[in-house]
């Protein structure tokens, strides 16, 4: 029984299977540093400017996108044969070989092949942490602030020594330690034992995360009779793979994840930053500047986050998706305008402050209303016989769109310079005209219910017809529907459903 109230319990339970999640987004900021970092460049033979040089680097950085690409089909096949937490366990120990590999990389070969085994677990766990967390009824929580923090002090303070880029790549297999051992007695997918037929066991891992251990609660109840209808409803139906491409709904939800995964790579996340030393220099900074600037862009991007887990069940999927690539294409027109000037050597140095400014307005902005979003929605949406191969089609098109903007970046920014900036403006609007016609509001619905929604759903969703559910409206259908109450009960105010279902619905109110 859970020592803590259920909403905490299942949030921790959440956490730490987004531990995962932390290793990717820690190399984000943490490259960055590296590829600054003078003996790195010397241990690899990488300190030359040529295209071949600029190509490698990319591939460094891409190497690792790659193997993600590789991980997610296999992470999906180990979830369903043998639990979500087993599959996070074994991403989890790929992830300490290919940090180990990096940290004592003697060249470019090396350091390739442990960014590719790292990547390989980052494909995994990137897929598995939303998969079990929506499962479990848990929020997505991705870090970086740490990696640039860490890139900026060892540069500040170990110039030019392997300590500078040795201690970063390293200090990435601190979070992989405890996930490789905590996760084993973290509670499993309560689904996942239900696609197994482990009835009682499901019901039991429900309790513990939404009712302090209670079978009997109403909700839990509500919840356990309704995933079990729909688990056994998905099993009389084709399974595996034939479930997605033989199914136009199923087929759809993909599409989806793999335009919005897509999508997002397409905001220049990954060029500004795995590139940030590079942009930042085009308009007057410092390597070790750009690296402050980026730890505290790193600050602001956890707020936006946090706030995004605060209010996505108020706000919804669908508009902050809309107005974030909206205004990410709005903002990089500033931003080009800037290099522009650089460029033209007009530049001052209010120029470059406002570069900053939008920069990380920018950031705030993505991690607000894009990047939690974009790992949340497609598990969402997808049913529990496709969602961890399902996933795995969406996380690769995440990967291989990083992989391309990661590798063709180094060369195209030192080709055209400012104008590579008009790419992600056209694709920030085009983004958020392709949200807006095709990506239907999720807020309020349960994982169970989304095949009907989507069946009833016109895929333009400007002119279909949905009737919006908040969670607390749901939660009551539920506790009705399990105390067959002949109307469903409403706040408590009434007495609709008799004193039994007031009861019930007032206790709830109060958790």
């Amino acid at each position: 029984m859970a020592r803590f109230s259920p909403k905490i319990y299942t949030l921790l339970c959440g956490c730490f299977a987004a531990l995962g999640s932390i290793l990717f987004s820690y190399d984000l900021g943490v490259i960055a540093s590296v590829l600054e970092a003078p003996d790195f460049l010397r241990t690899t033979g990488l300190e030359g400017k040529d295209k071949q040089t600029l190509n490698y680097i990319g591939f460094i950085t891409s190497s690792m996108l790659l193997g993600a690409f590789v991980g997610c089909i296999p992470a999906s096949l180990i979830a369903d044969a043998f639990s979500r937490r087993i599959a996070i366990t074994v991403g989890a120990a790929i992830f300490l070989v290919g940090g180990i590999l990096q940290t004592a990389a003697n060249g470019k070969g090396m350091m390739m092949a442990g960014r590719f085994f790292a990547g390989i677990a980052i494909g995994q766990l990137s897929l598995l942490a939303p998969l079990y967390q929506s499962e479990i009824s848990a929020f997505p929580w991705h870090r970086r602030g740490v990696a640039s923090w860490i890139g900026y002090g060892v540069t500040k303070n170990n110039l030019g020594t392997a300590l500078q880029w040795r201690l970063p790549l390293g200090f990435q297999m601190v979070p992989a330690v405890p996930l490789l051992f905590v996760t084993l007695v973290l509670p499993e997918s309560p689904r996942w034992l239900m696609i197994k037929g482990r009835e009682e066991e499901s019901l039991t891992v429900l309790a513990q995360l939404h009712s302090n251990g209670d079978v009997h609660d109403p909700l839990v109840l509500g919840e356990f009779h309704e995933m079990r209808e729909k688990v056994r409803e998905e099993a009389a139906t084709t399974s595996g793979w034939g479930q997605i491409f033989r199914n136009a709904d199923n087929l759809r939800k993909v599409m989806l994840g793999v335009i919005l995964q897509f999508s997002v790579q397409m905001t220049g996340v990954s060029f500004i930053q795995y590139y940030a030393p590079r942009v930042y220099a085009a308009v007057g900074y410092s390597t070790e500047t750009t690296l402050l600037l980026g730890s505290l862009s790193g600050v602001l991007g956890i707020l936006s986050q946090l706030s995004c887990v605060l209010f996505i069940d108020k706000t919804g999927r669908r508009w902050p998706l809309i107005i974030g690539n909206s205004l990410s294409g709005f903002l990089y027109i500033f931003l080009m305008w800037i290099s522009y000037k650089f460029n033209k050597d007009e530049g001052s140095e209010t120029m470059a402050r406002a570069f900053v400014a939008v920069n990380w307005l920018w950031n705030m902005i993505f991690s607000a209303c894009i990047g939690p979003i974009s790992w949340a929605y497609p598990v969402e949406i997808m049913n529990t016989a496709i969602r961890a191969k399902g996933t795995a089609l969406t996380s690769m098109a995440c990967w291989i769109s990083n992989f391309m903007i990661g590798q063709v970046s180094p060369d195209a920014f030192a080709a055209v310079g400012w104008k590579y900036y008009l790419l992600f403006v056209i694709c920030g609007f085009t983004n958020a005209f392709v949200m807006w016609a095709l990506f239907p509001e999720t807020r309020g619905r349960t994982l169970e219910e989304m095949d009907h929604y989507f069946a009833t759903t016109h895929w333009f969703v400007p002119t279909a017809k949905t009737d919006h559910l908040d969670a607390a409206a749901r939660e009551r259908e539920l506790i009705s529907r399990e105390l067959q109450l002949d109307t469903p009960v409403d706040d408590g105010k009434g007495d609709v459903g008799g004193e039994k279902g007031v009861a019930v619905v007032r206790e709830y109110a109060e958790k």
